[in-house]
């Protein structure tokens, strides 16, 4: 019997041993080991900002010269002085081209002698009706007749002003057409001529954006020829009429180009903001969409709390809070898939460090 109990005693002792060990693996961690071994997740922040917030739509325009015309001849003739180049920048009345005119000229001076004489001829007969020399019957057709050589005049100085071409306003000439001894007829395209200190954009916008626009209203502008580079400008006009086939509206708009970067023909890319308030604002970097809702991770001194919000609006890169936030409150925008709620997170520096 005692040789049983003796045989017993060091299955109780490892049977002991064995329920203290498992005892001493399962029993809780004081809060400080917790701490010691809670992987800690380094995150980038921000904070919720309460800003502007501008409804902006986009749409695509082409360019127009302010001014632009097809500089042509009125006359049929031979061209006698070519006086611009290829893309030269002139002023309003600047001659550019002569044509022959030798024959005009003498009509002229010819006119002008006998309007000349015949005027001197009127003063002596209204000498002589007030001596009662003359009769009101030769006054009279003296008087007609010195009318109809300046009616004359008149016409044949009009068709010798046809054959200076001059511009009719500032701008910058196309390509030359037209050579010196060249023959030209009535119509012939000499140049053309645009005006470009300001270029117009025509665009179309749905007619539900119409009561959001007015005119003196800033718009932006974009190219593609000038990657990153804005043209602010202004609405000039708006068409009284929606065209029922496509219900958009028709809008001009005026780009300063004091740079002379923009041509006539350019398709252009338009941004309007319709509405501009004070509204929450975070990055949308920030916003995790779960199902039919969205959550941020909240920064509560090093830990993160699973934070539901509702968003309103979004823009490139930035998205409206709705609720669930206030302004100055810290959300993890880099790093938020390692973290769950109650982990513990490190704030990565500017430096990165």
């Amino acid at each position: 019997m005692e040789q049983t109990k003796s045989s017993r005693l060091p299955l109780l002792f490892l049977s002991a041993l064995l329920i203290g060990l498992v005892t001493y693996v399962q029993w809780p961690e004081t809060e400080s080991e917790k701490k010691r071994y809670q992987r800690i997740v380094t995150v980038k922040t921000a904070q919720v900002i309460d800003a502007e917030f501008s409804d902006e739509f986009e749409a695509l325009g082409t360019s127009l010269a302010n001014e632009s015309v097809i500089i042509t001849s009125q006359r049929s003739d031979i061209v006698e002085q070519v006086l611009f180049n290829d893309g030269d920048i002139v002023k309003k009345g600047q001659i550019l081209v002569e044509l022959r005119k030798e024959a005009e000229q003498a009509n002229v001076r010819e006119l002008q002698a006998n309007l000349k004489e015949s005027s001197a001829q009127l003063t002596r007969y209204n000498e002589l009706r007030k001596q009662d020399v003359a009769s009101i019957a030769q006054l009279e057709e003296q008087q007609a007749k010195t009318e109809s050589i300046q009616a004359r005049l008149k016409n044949v100085q009009a068709e010798l002003a046809k054959l200076t071409i001059k511009a009719p306003f500032d701008g910058q000439l196309g390509f030359r057409n037209v050579s010196v001894g060249s023959s030209v007829k009535n119509g012939d395209v000499i140049t053309s001529l645009d005006d470009l200190s300001t270029i117009k954009v025509d665009f179309f916008i749905p007619e539900q954006y119409l009561p959001t626009i007015k005119v003196k209203q800033v718009i932006n502008s974009r190219n593609v020829a000038y990657p990153g580079v804005t043209f602010k400008g202004i609405i000039s006009s708006i068409s009284p009429r929606i065209d029922a086939k496509t219900r958009m509206v028709k809008v001009r708009a005026l780009l300063p180009n004091d740079e002379g970067k923009l041509r006539p023909g350019m398709l252009m890319a338009i941004t309007i903001k319709r509405k501009v308030e004070h509204v929450l604002q975070l990055p949308e970097t920030a916003v995790i969409p779960f199902e039919d809702s969205h959550f941020v991770f909240l920064n509560n001194d090093g830990v993160v709390a699973r934070t539901p919000i509702v968003i309103g609006r979004r823009k490139p890169g930035v998205v409206e809070i709705i609720s669930g936030l206030n302004a100055g409150d810290e959300v993890v925008t880099e790093g938020a898939l390692k973290l769950r709620d109650g982990s513990s997170i490190k704030v990565k520096s500017e430096e990165g460090k």
